[in-house]
């Protein structure tokens, strides 16, 4: 059982006042967990499967940043609050890298059996975000040297495999998107100051092993 009090309860919810709840999330990415965030770009409400970017082709409608740029992400609770003031319903996007967490993501399938896989195994976690087609696991920032390194040495990781890092970003909960709710899978724990998250050899090795078994696979999306 998830139980969170407080402000924390708030934050892990994914229903209630979706609009106070966003900026509440936003501040404590920011300010207690020193995350770099900014408001994404919204679904277009004429029909939320479509962005409100100028890309008419847009991939990942309402869950991307496009103004401000993503080099505007920042811990500064004035201008967090500032801007979820002015745009309430704008998702949150967190800019991986540097003082905030990266993340390794794959298809939401084959996500969900492979954290089956990784539980039996005992592998501990960090958060884990969900969207409808992709869970993202959080690790501690890593270099691309480092990522190349360890991805060289593997005879075979899988193309399904995505790497959020230094320069790159992605939404977190409660944001709504063209492509549906983020959420919560693995819930930070409370109690600190700002969530533990694994080393990302730890997690890449224990998903590509996960993904390379008998019954649990992942199609290249």
């Amino acid at each position: 059982m998830r139980e969170i009090l407080g402000k924390r309860r708030r934050l892990l919810s994914r229903r209630g006042d979706g609009r106070a709840e966003l900026m509440d999330s936003a501040l404590t990415f920011a300010t207690e967990w020193q995350w770099p965030v900014l408001p994404g770009v919204m679904a277009d409400q004429r029909s939320t499967s479509r962005c409100s970017c100028p890309d008419p082709e847009c991939t990942v409608p309402g869950a991307h940043p496009f103004d401000p740029g993503l080099l505007a992400a920042t811990t500064d609770g004035r201008m967090v609050r500032w801007w979820w003031s002015n745009r309430p319903a704008a998702p949150i996007v967190l800019a991986t890298g540097g003082p905030a967490p990266c993340a390794v993501s794959l298809p939401a399938l084959a996500a969900s059996r492979a954290l089956v896989a990784l539980d039996r195994q005992g592998m501990r976690l960090g958060p884990v975000v969900a969207s409808p087609t992709r869970w993202f696991l959080l690790v501690r920032p890593y270099t691309m040297e480092q990522l190349g390194e360890l991805l060289y040495a593997k005879d075979f990781v899988p193309g399904s495999l995505r790497f959020h890092g230094e320069g790159g970003y992605i939404t977190l909960p409660p944001s709504e998107t063209g492509r549906g709710d983020i959420w919560w899978e693995r819930a930070p724990l409370p109690g600190s100051a700002s969530p533990w998250v694994p080393d990302v050899e730890a997690v890449v090795d224990a998903v590509v092993d996960a993904l390379t078994r008998t019954g649990v696979s992942a199609p290249e999306l």
